[in-house]
C-alpha cells in the first residue's frame, strides 16, 4: 500500500512596504497608519539618490525596481510606491514586466490611480488643477489617467510645476515671506489657466506640509486634496477586496523605517514629515 506524505507549507506573513525616493512618502505612510493602524509597515526612503524627478525614465525604473526587490526580500507581499515620480515613470513597467518574476500574489501599487479615481468623482465642474514637480507634470500621468478613467464624463485637466516647493519644505523654510510668495505665485498661475477649476490635487507627497498655506491663497469653493488620505482609503478598500493578500499582511501594529542615507539626517527630517519620532536603519540597494 502506497503511503502519501503531505507537507504543510507555513504561510509567510510580512509587512506592507511603502517606498519613496525621499521623505514625502512619509506623509502618505502617516495617513495609511492613521487609517489602518493594525498592520505592520516597512518604509524605505532612497534618500541617498534623491531627487528622482530630474532623472530619466530608465534610471527611475532601475532605482525603483531595486527598492521593490529589496522590500520583497524583506517579506513584503504588497508595496505602495508613495512617490509620484516612481508611480508615473516606473510602476507600469514593473507591473507588466517584473511581477511575473515574483510569487503570483505579490503586488505593487502607486499613488496616481487612487488620486485620479477620487478626482473624477469629487469635481463638480469637471475642471481639475494639478500642482506637482516638474517630473510629474512633464510625464502627463494625471491627464492620461484621468482620460482613461473618465470615459463617461468629459474632464479638463490643468497642470503647473512648482520647482521651488520641495527645497523650501525640506529646508523647513516654507513658512517665510519668500516661501509664501512662491506658493501664492504658483497657485495664481495654475488658477489663471481656467476660472472653472474647482478641485486642486497636491500631486507631490511633500505638499501636504504646506496645505494650510496653500488654502490661504485658494478661493472659497476650490477644494484642495492631499494624496495620503486618498491612498489610505483606496488601500483599505483594496485589502477588503483581496482577502487572500490581506491574510499575508502582518497585523501587529509595528512600523519600521529604512533609508539609503545617513540615519541621523533621515531621522531628523523624517520626523517632520511623519509627525512623530522616527528611528531608522541604513541599508544599501
Amino acid at each position: 500500500m502506497d503511503t502519501f506524505i503531505c507537507f504543510i507549507i507555513p504561510m509567510i506573513m510580512g509587512p506592507i512596504g511603502v517606498f519613496d525616493s525621499g521623505y514625502g512618502g512619509l506623509t502618505v505612510l502617516r495617513s495609511i497608519v492613521d487609517r489602518l493602524p493594525q498592520y505592520d509597515y516597512l518604509y524605505l526612503g532612497d534618500n541617498a539618490r534623491n531627487p528622482y524627478g530630474s532623472r530619466s525614465f530608465d534610471v527611475i525604473y532601475h532605482y525603483t525596481k531595486q527598492a521593490v526587490d529589496y522590500l520583497f526580500s524583506q517579506g513584503c507581499e504588497l508595496i505602495i510606491l508613495a512617490c509620484n515620480t516612481a508611480s508615473a515613470k516606473a510602476l507600469r513597467t514593473i507591473q507588466q514586466n517584473d511581477l511575473e518574476r515574483w510569487v503570483d500574489h505579490k503586488r505593487v501599487l502607486g499613488v496616481i490611480r487612487p488620486s485620479v479615481e477620487h478626482l473624477i468623482h469629487s469635481s463638480q465642474s469637471g475642471v481639475i488643477g494639478i500642482l506637482g514637480t516638474e517630473g510629474t507634470v512633464k510625464s502627463d500621468s494625471y491627464p492620461l489617467e484621468i482620460a482613461k478613467f473618465s470615459l463617461q464624463r468629459k474632464m479638463e485637466v490643468w497642470q503647473h510645476a512648482c520647482p521651488m516647493w520641495v527645497p523650501l519644505i525640506e529646508d523647513n523654510s516654507f513658512d517665510t515671506e519668500g516661501a509664501h510668495y512662491f506658493i501664492s505665485k504658483d497657485i495664481d498661475i495654475l488658477l489663471s489657466k481656467s476660472k472653472d477649476i474647482d478641485t486642486i490635487l497636491l500631486g507631490c507627497t511633500h505638499y501636504p506640509l504646506v496645505k494650510n498655506i496653500i488654502e490661504k491663497y485658494v478661493p472659497n469653493g476650490v477644494e484642495v486634496l492631499s494624496q495620503g488620505d486618498l491612498v489610505a482609503q483606496s488601500l483599505e478598500d483594496y485589502l477588503r477586496r483581496h482577502s487572500d493578500l490581506d491574510a499575508l499582511c502582518l497585523k501587529k501594529g509595528n512600523v519600521r523605517f529604512l533609508t539609503t542615507e545617513s540615519t541621523l539626517l533621515f531621522d531628523e527630517r523624517a520626523t517632520q514629515f511623519y509627525g512623530s519620532k522616527v528611528h531608522s536603519k541604513q541599508i544599501d540597494l
